[in-house]
Parts: structure tokens; C-alpha cells; sequence
């Protein structure tokens, strides 16, 4: 129904994250300290297999690795020429200042080895997430003000080595995805606040398998699969929005998270020396408009907003080297480059995503034949057209131009400790 469209249309399930869109990749320590290339080869450790199930037959006995990141984005959104000349007067014309809020992002896998070629697996992740906080009272504030989204991964997973040079692999995925994003319902200073927020639990499936031709070579490949969430909540509205009164009012709407292929390759050059690469590709386009509809009283079944994404594929390609500096200690590097699924056709100030460089520096200490100790550092760069153009052509626009000028960077730190029983 139009009635709501131009106060909750935008209100997307969005964070601001180190991946392409609301995704996060700091999965694994030891895959952070080379941009993750090779990750779907083994080479993120026992991590590797968030990417490739198949990778835990590369893993002897009975292991378990805790990967914790510390993320720290920086995204300030400026107002530019073309905004509205009513957002600008009620609002101002200042900055939003660092709206992305810093974030710890936890990790953990188990592999155990049955027999000689069986391996059962756990792995408990986030893959999409955090969160940004726009002012109350600024130009933008009819299209963002709070964006939370949280998820939790639990994923059982199995691999068999079926000869010496092949590996397969697959896994279950269950995930708890919600979110709870507000905006202000007019642009005037100090207008109310419109809040959707819902939550479910959605099934997928991971698979997998890692080819080694030859001593010295690996390739592996990953999918993880399209998650279906059907999120349930609720919509609030601060005021009255005829013919809705204020008040609480239960939603529901259906989105798809994209599926993803990961290929990497890992080529030992000497006896110390590793080079490896990497490709991702993310089904982001599946991710494009998702109706709310009420579920109680008169707007039971009724078409109250449509979320309007539009997303397109997200890529991400990356090369990095690993020297075992000694028999303890092992140096990496790598470099990345993503291509966001967001661009200025349909970035909105909720997550003001753009095209990326990647780069990262990382080691390992192995303190003793069982426990090893990764340490991993990346900065992301934002590169290409980064700008915010929210007018008609925008599926986000709600009836007044914005237009503004990003600045924002990431920097990760991320460390893990791997022990081999």
C-alpha cells in the first residue's frame, strides 16, 4: 500500500560490513593475513573450511581453532550538491560523522578424523552483520537513522578423501538472521521514528572438493547455498501515518541471501615459499525487492512497503604469498580487489558500499607441535565512484533528492589460537 512506502520503503536489511554488501568474510585469522586468497585451498587453516567443507581432510586427528576480529570501519556521508533544498534547511548541511560502529566478530571450527579418510566437522560463524548510526537530526534522516542486522551460522560438515588426489566435502547450514533498522518520518527536526524489525531461523548447504595433481598444488572449490529467511515482526511508527494510527502493527517479509562459488588455488614455489589465489563469486542479484505485509487486523495480508534492493553480483579476486620464515614462524601477505554488488544506482545512506581494495599482512606462531597462534592485519580501501545519488532513478527514493559525498575505510585486526590434540 502507498501509504507507508515513503516511511518504511527504505528501511533495508542492511549493516555496514567488510564484504561486498552487509556480508563479512573475517572468518579466519590465518585467510585475513593473505586477503583470504587460496581460503577455498586450505589455505585459512582449519577455517578454510567456512569456504570449502572438503578442506578438513587436510587436517590430521582431532583439531579445534578460535578465530576472533576486530572491525573497524570508518564511513562518514557528507551532503552534496543536488540534495533536496528542503533536507538541507531542515537538516543542515553537516556531515553524518563516523556512522559504522566498531565490532568484534567470534569464529570457531572443530575436525575431527574418524578413520583414515572420513572427517567430521563444526563451525559456528556470522556471516552477515554489524551495524551504523546515523544523527537524529541531519538532511538524510527520512532515509537512515539506526541499521542493526545480526546472524549466527551453525554449520555440521563431513569430508572424505575419496583417493591422494581428491577430496569432497559437504555441510548443513543453519542460520538465525534479524535485524531492526528506524528512520525519521519526516525531515523536520526532532520527527518521530518509523522501526521495522523481525528475526527467523533459515536451512542452507555448503559443499565442496580440493584436487591435488601433483606435490605442491592444491585447488579447491566451495559453494554455499541461497538461505530463504521468512522474518517475522513487527513495525512501529512514532506517529500517526493515515489511515495508520501510532502504534505496534506485525509484519512479516521473505528474503533470499545469496549464494556463493569460492575457487583457490595453492602453489608451493620452493620448500618455503607458497603462492596462492583466489576468486568469489556472490549471487547478490537474488537479493533485490522483498514486499512487508501485515499479518493482524486490517493490514492482515495487506501489502504495507516494498524493500527495493536491486543488487548486483559481488566478485572478489585476490593473490598473496606465505614464507615459513622459520620452522616456527610463517609470514604472509596479500592483495584483494572486490566488486561491490552496490553502486551509486542504488546506494542509499544505510550502507554507502563501493568497490574495494584489499590488503593485508598476517603470521603464525606455532608455540609447540599442538598450539599455533595466528595474527592477521588488513586496511580496506574504497576505490571507483563511491557518491550517493538517491533520486527517481534510486530505488530508495522516498520523494527528495539526496545526494552526498562518502569518505570511509576499514581496518581489521584479527587473531586465532589452532590446537591439535
Amino acid at each position: 500500500m502507498r501509504f507507508l512506502a515513503v516511511s518504511v520503503a527504505t528501511l533495508a536489511f542492511t549493516g555496514t560490513a567488510s564484504a561486498g554488501s552487509f556480508a563479512l568474510r573475517e572468518q579466519s585469522a590465518a585467510g585475513q593475513g593473505q586477503a583470504f586468497a587460496g581460503a577455498a585451498a586450505g589455505q585459512a587453516g582449519l577455517g578454510s573450511m567456512y569456504w570449502n567443507p572438503a578442506t578438513m581432510a587436510a587436517y590430521e586427528g582431532f583439531q579445534a581453532e578460535v578465530d576472533l576480529s576486530g572491525i573497524f570501519p570508518y564511513s562518514d556521508i557528507s551532503p552534496a550538491s543536488g540534495t533536496a533544498p528542503a533536507l538541507l534547511l531542515l537538516g543542515g548541511t553537516g556531515s553524518t560523522g563516523d556512522m559504522a560502529m566498531d565490532a568484534a566478530l567470534p569464529a570457531g571450527y572443530v575436525s575431527y578424523q574418524v578413520t583414515d579418510d572420513l572427517w567430521l566437522g563444526l563451525g559456528l560463524n556470522t556471516p552477515f552483520g554489524l551495524e551504523t548510526k546515523n544523527p537524529t537530526n541531519y538532511a538524510g534522516q527520512i532515509y537512515a537513522r539506526t541499521s542493526e542486522v545480526l546472524s549466527y551460522n551453525i554449520t555440521p560438515t563431513i569430508a572424505y578423501q575419496v583417493n591422494d588426489w581428491l577430496a569432497v566435502g559437504g555441510g548443513i547450514e543453519a542460520m538465525y538472521f534479524s535485524t531492526r533498522l528506524t528512520q525519521a518520518m519526516s525531515p523536520y527536526p526532532g520527527a518521530p521514528t518509523a522501526e521495522l524489525g523481525g528475526d527467523s531461523w533459515g536451512v542452507g548447504f555448503t559443499l565442496g572438493f580440493t584436487l591435488t595433481p601433483m606435490d605442491g598444488t592444491v585447488i579447491g572449490v566451495g559453494y554455499r547455498s541461497q538461505i530463504k529467511q521468512n522474518l517475522e515482526g513487527t513495525l512501529k511508527l512514532g506517529a500517526g501515518l493515515p489511515p495508520l494510527p501510532a502504534g505496534w502493527y506485525s509484519v512479516k517479509t521473505d528474503l533470499t541471501l545469496p549464494d556463493q562459488i569460492t575457487v583457490g588455488l595453492s602453489q608451493a614455489l620452493t620448500d618455503k615459499l607458497t603462492f596462492n589465489a583466489g576468486f568469489e563469486w556472490t549471487n547478490w542479484s537474488v537479493f533485490n525487492n522483498f514486499p512487508v505485509y501485515g499479518t493482524s487486523g486490517f493490514t492482515n495480508g495487506l501489502e504495507l512497503a516494498e524493500l527495493p534492493f536491486e543488487y548486483d553480483d559481488g566478485y572478489y579476486v585476490a593473490i598473496g604469498l606465505e614464507y615459513d620464515w622459520t620452522d616456527q614462524f610463517t609470514v604472509r601477505g596479500g592483495l584483494g580487489y572486490e566488486w561491490s554488488p552496490i553502486s551509486s544506482k542504488n546506494r542509499d545512506l544505510r550502507l554507502p558500499d563501493s568497490d574495494r581494495i584489499h590488503a593485508s599482512i598476517g603470521g603464525t606462531y606455532n608455540w609447540t607441535d599442538r598450539l599455533s597462534l595466528d595474527l592477521a592485519y588488513e586496511h580496506i580501501f574504497t576505490t571507483g565512484d563511491t557518491d550517493i545519488k538517491i533520486d527517481a532513478s534510486n530505488p530508495h527514493y522516498a520523494g527528495l533528492a539526496f545526494f552526498g559525498d562518502v569518505d570511509a575505510h576499514v581496518d581489521i585486526v584479527s587473531a586465532s589460537l589452532r590446537y591439535r590434540f
